[in-house]
């Protein structure tokens, strides 16, 4: 049976994701945001499906060899149930959006509603650019279709009749990694009517000259197809070693890298749906789910604004930073003060310009860098690489098991070992999460360090989408405690004493579970005590039952949890005094914070670990104390306009129902647009 005291993490994710649905649904949002935000949730689904889903049917697939008290059989089902909800939801809002759309003089044109007119420059289209890229794969006995199908594209099953012969089968790979998938089409008599085709319907319409002089046929038909893998990551995060010792070879083989989940056009004939289930291997365990006509909606994410400039979401630009700003170099910014950063409020372009600045500057001797997710073209890296060229030492430790970008960063460390860049891959056992950067300067004959300290990943891109902390410090025992992150990472054998930073493995579930204690004893003092949190995921058993108990000694906890949370807040003796709130919103909250009363002189953190087990145990993370009254009382601000949001927060309780906060007769505030004011008003920006 599921423990009542915690709520399933998955079923937690799905309610996320549900929260993401929320925003595509309403009507006060833009429609072409709408429409993105449900590529956003088809993207969440692929990725849940790849890990959450292909972990619990591992689970069961492996129960005979575990001791757990859940039924991974139960959360199945409870997974697959929500899912098909949410997928008919889905169907209801995209249909929704489409007519928003066409009142917006927007018109998406499926392949049986192309005019005359379009019918003839969509044959020149489709001969000049799009044939050229589709290669069929013929469905025959001697095809394994699970081998031929990538997970990250979409597929057209066509089906080819010919008389009272038995059908034929194909699929084709939907191109988008040649062709937009969104193409407008010219326009025809009214030129404020736009009209857009899918690259999906572009082949529909003229599939008999994919198959004419091949095959033969007196009807051919297409239907959609997309099919998730599991994506078998961190496994050893999710289950016990001795567990995986006591896997058969066999087993291992049969886990790795199985479909866990086909969505398919629901208009696809029975027959075609059995032939799928057998050429995909489909078992009782794995999800087959009827949706609509479309597949891989993640290509929604960059739906193309045709329209008026209102149908988006207008611009927050980015603050420039007055405490950088004020002086010449970085470096002399940093000596005066800790400065904190957020982002995307405050400009990215601060940290991008100290990595440029150090490239040449001669008194810096040494810079080093953790590596998770960057830019496709960073420009951070080619920072880099010309520090190499003016005789620095540079080092970079890069994850390449950071999830989904793993190719990504093999190619960006052969570009940087080429370019005479030091490249450590971290430790075997730990997946280094930690967003630091260490630049070592030779001031007055002595070595001072500058040190870079963030929750967010050092990506251009996502830096104007996520929003995140920088702390940027050159106090000496915070930076000597960098460095010797560095060190534990590239000598794992060493080990050292953290007094100011809270690192994972070493110290992280010992500090967390201290300052909780103290937060309980100071309430049964009867001295004011609170913890606050802002995390991406609350689900770490050890520290959930911390909070309980805290709790119950009178500590109030305040959380906003963007994604999954095991934690039952509200629960009469158990968590009367925790309540949690999630925000989703224009930008991806991201940020790990955690704040102690104690006794009125605050603790403020800022990390790059979730409340995860894995985060606290099985990762290198870091976490760091912000020192700076001024700072300190930034952070607390901001978490408190987020708590009074009445726009985008939703309260989770012990279903899970996403209500929204109610506004009650309270002003309306929709958090990210107040943050926005607030730091402009903190920089004297008018």
């Amino acid at each position: 049976m599921t423990n009542p005291l915690f709520f399933p993490k998955e079923l937690s994710w799905l309610s996320f994701n549900e929260r993401v649905l929320q925003e595509a649904a309403d009507e006060t949002v833009p429609i072409i945001e709408r429409l993105r935000f449900l590529g956003i949730f088809s993207s969440n689904m692929d990725e849940f499906f790849r890990v959450r889903v292909a972990e619990v049917r591992r689970r069961i697939l492996l129960k005979k060899y575990q001791s757990e008290h859940d039924d991974p059989e139960r959360l199945l089902h409870q997974i697959h149930e929500k899912v098909l909800k949410l997928n008919k939801k889905f169907n209801t809002i995209y249909n929704d959006c489409c007519k928003t759309l066409a009142r917006h003089n927007i018109h998406i044109v499926s392949h049986d509603k192309v005019s005359h007119f379009h019918d003839s420059w969509l044959k020149q289209y489709f001969r000049d650019k799009v044939l050229r890229h589709i290669s069929p794969i013929i469905v025959t006995d001697d095809v394994d279709l699970v081998e031929c199908m990538d997970d990250q594209h979409a597929y057209l099953v066509v089906e080819m009749i010919k008389d009272e012969q038995k059908p034929e089968y194909a699929v084709i790979e939907v191109p988008t990694d040649d062709l937009p998938r969104f193409v407008q089409l010219p326009p025809e008599g009214s030129k404020k009517k736009k009209n857009i085709i899918l690259l999906d319907d572009i082949i529909c319409h003229f599939l008999s000259e994919v198959f004419s002089g091949f095959m033969v046929f007196d009807t051919i038909s297409a239907y959609s197809l997309k099919m998730t893998r599991d994506a078998e990551y961190d496994l050893h995060h999710e289950i016990d070693q001795s567990l995986l010792d006591n896997m058969s070879r066999g087993l291992k083989q049969r886990v790795n890298s199985e479909p866990v989940r086909a969505v398919f056009d629901e208009d696809m004939p029975e027959h075609m749906i059995k032939l799928l289930k057998k050429k995909l291997h489909f078992s009782s365990l794995d999800s087959l789910q009827p949706a609509g006509r479309y597949r891989n909606f993640k290509d929604f994410l960059s739906f193309p604004n045709v329209g008026r400039a209102y149908l988006e979401n207008p611009k927050l630009p980015s603050i420039e930073s007055q405490a950088f700003s004020q002086f010449p170099t970085a470096f002399e910014a940093i000596q005066q003060q800790d400065i904190l950063l957020y982002y995307p409020y405050h400009k990215f372009r601060h940290f991008t310009e100290l990595v440029r600045q150090a490239s040449f500057d001669p008194k810096v001797t040494s810079i080093y860098l953790n590596m998770y997710r960057v830019a496709k073209k960073s420009r951070i890296i080619g920072s880099l690489e010309d520090a190499v060229k003016n005789g620095k030492k540079v080092t970079v430790v890069v994850e390449l098991r950071a999830r989904f970008d793993e190719e990504a960063n093999i190619e960006w460390a052969k570009t940087m070992t080429d370019a005479g860049i030091h490249v450590i891959f971290g430790i075997p056992s730990l997946k280094v999460h930690s967003k630091l950067c260490l630049i070592k300067r030779k001031e007055k004959g002595k070595v001072v360090r500058y040190a870079h300290i963030g929750t967010g990943n050092f990506h251009e891109k996502t830096a104007k989408l996520y929003t995140d902390f920088s702390l940027f410090t050159c106090y000496p025992e915070v930076t000597q405690e960098v460095d010797h992150v560095f060190n534990f990472i590239m000598n794992s054998y060493k080990r050292f004493d953290f007094k100011h930073l809270v690192v994972s493995p070493l110290n992280s579930r010992q500090r967390l579970l201290k300052m909780i204690g103290r937060e309980m004893k100071h309430a049964k003092s009867g001295l004011p005590s609170e913890i606050i949190i802002k995390v991406n995921n609350l689900v770490d058993r050890e520290i959930i039952a911390k909070l309980y108990q805290a709790s119950h000694a009178g500590v109030r906890v305040r959380a906003i949890i963007r994604g999954m949370c095991s934690l039952v807040p509200g629960v009469k003796g158990l968590s009367e005094n925790i309540e949690v709130i999630s925000i989703v919103d224009r930008f991806l909250e991201h940020p790990r914070v955690c704040v102690f009363h104690n006794n009125g002189q605050h603790d403020v953190f800022i990390s790059s670990a979730d409340w995860m087990t894995r985060n606290i145990d099985h990762r290198v993370e870091v976490g760091v104390p912000i020192y700076d009254t001024n700072l300190k009382q930034q952070i607390i601000n901001i978490l408190e306009i987020q708590f009074k949001d009445t726009t985008k927060a939703r309260i989770i309780d012990a279903e899970q129902k996403n209500r929204y906060k109610p506004r009650g007769n309270k002003r309306k505030i929709r958090s990210q647009v107040e943050i926005h004011r607030f730091i402009a008003q903190q920089e004297n920006i008018k």
